[in-house]
């Protein structure tokens, strides 16, 4: 998923977690029983600190976070420690990158607690005996609600962003460097099939304007990102309208339903790990309803469990798509690296 801020100010309080990387070496009892638990997670996670210390506390481990990249950098890096790896659990593997980590074998099983409602995010065939989806969103175009007030009827379809009227008022992640750029690559796989390059050449002819990451697409370039910005239409998520309340308590902001794809995070033990039993009961303790209540205001996503309560601004504004794009995991592990190979050279052109 995952991971995905909708406003600068918010993503400050990611840094603030009090959670970070820890020695190699583990800790143990007297014994010999491991006391810490390292769960390795992509650059975005966080939860609030006193529901850590409250599993701390419960559990008697110790939780420490190696963190870094995002889910295509977590997955890889997996990959290449699968034979000395460097934790015992994993969370961020999303499901455009789930079926590779199946194929290499990174994980182990798990059987223990899930979420009320999980199971509707399970991953196809066996691979649900190994991830277990804990929070869930959508990428989506979203618009400047107060600019297309003044400028007309914005865009409501993935075909509208073609269109002269819109011309030069897209910016968007590339897909080669980060998630949700990856994401709509693969909406327009799912939209428009082997014609997805001609898309692509029609938005660039367009004006769509391709950076580096949401950051610079989101903070620097979209009109409502607090940069300054020039484009009024922005790829990010469909929570993000939540997090820009004006003064009268209305978004300026909405996210296109039409032209969002659906992203799952999941959470698993790997395989060879130090504390199996630890990183099982962390796995369990992020399907908690207390833990799934707080991902929303934590990390900008929605929890899989169907009776958490949301935050009554995402209740509000964070409307979400009935029938989002997908593509198959094993679609997507077949033809990934071809994809984005043609991408870069659309891109290029």
């Amino acid at each position: 998923m995952r991971r995905m801020l909708a406003l600068s100010a918010l993503s400050l309080a990611l840094t603030s977690c009090s959670l970070a990387g820890g020695d190699d070496d583990k800790a143990e009892d007297a014994d010999g029983t491991p006391t810490e638990i390292v769960l390795v997670t992509h650059e975005s996670f966080a939860l609030p600190d006193e529901l850590v210390a409250a599993f701390e506390e419960e559990s008697g481990y110790d939780l420490t976070i190696k963190a870094s990249g995002d889910a295509g950098a977590l997955t890889n890096k997996l990959v290449l420690t699968k034979d000395s790896p460097t934790g015992d659990a994993v969370f961020g593997i999303d499901n455009t990158f789930a079926s590779r980590a199946l194929d290499e074998g990174v994980l182990a099983t798990y059987d223990g607690e899930r979420a009320s409602g999980a199971r509707e995010y399970d991953l196809p065939g066996g691979g649900a005996d190994f991830l277990v989806p804990v929070d869930t969103g959508n990428v989506c175009m979203n618009v400047d609600t107060t600019y297309f007030g003044e400028a007309g009827p914005g865009p409501q379809t993935l075909e509208d962003l073609t269109k002269p009227e819109f011309k030069d008022l897209l910016v968007l992640p590339g897909a080669t460097t980060s998630s949700p750029g990856l994401a709509f690559l693969l909406t327009t796989v799912a939209a428009f099939g082997d014609e997805w390059p001609a898309y692509w050449e029609s938005l660039l002819d367009n004006g769509a304007k391709v950076t580096e990451g949401w950051s610079d697409a989101y903070q620097v370039d979209f009109t409502q990102g607090g940069g300054g910005g020039d484009r009024p239409i922005v790829l990010s998520y469909d929570s993000s309208p939540a997090f820009t309340i004006d003064d009268s308590g209305a978004s300026t902001t909405k996210a296109l339903l039409d032209t969002c794809f659906q992203q799952v995070e999941y959470a698993g033990v790997l395989a060879g790990a130090e504390n199996p039993e630890g990183a099982e009961a962390l796995i369990e303790f992020l399907e908690t309803t207390e833990v799934q209540e707080a991902l929303p205001d934590a990390m900008y996503v929605f929890p899989v469990d169907a009776n958490a309560k949301l935050p009554q601004a995402w209740a509000d504004f964070a409307v979400r798509p009935v029938d989002p794009w997908t593509v198959d995991p094993d679609e997507i592990a077949a033809h990934r690296d071809a994809w984005l190979t043609e991408w870069s050279d659309v891109i290029s052109r």
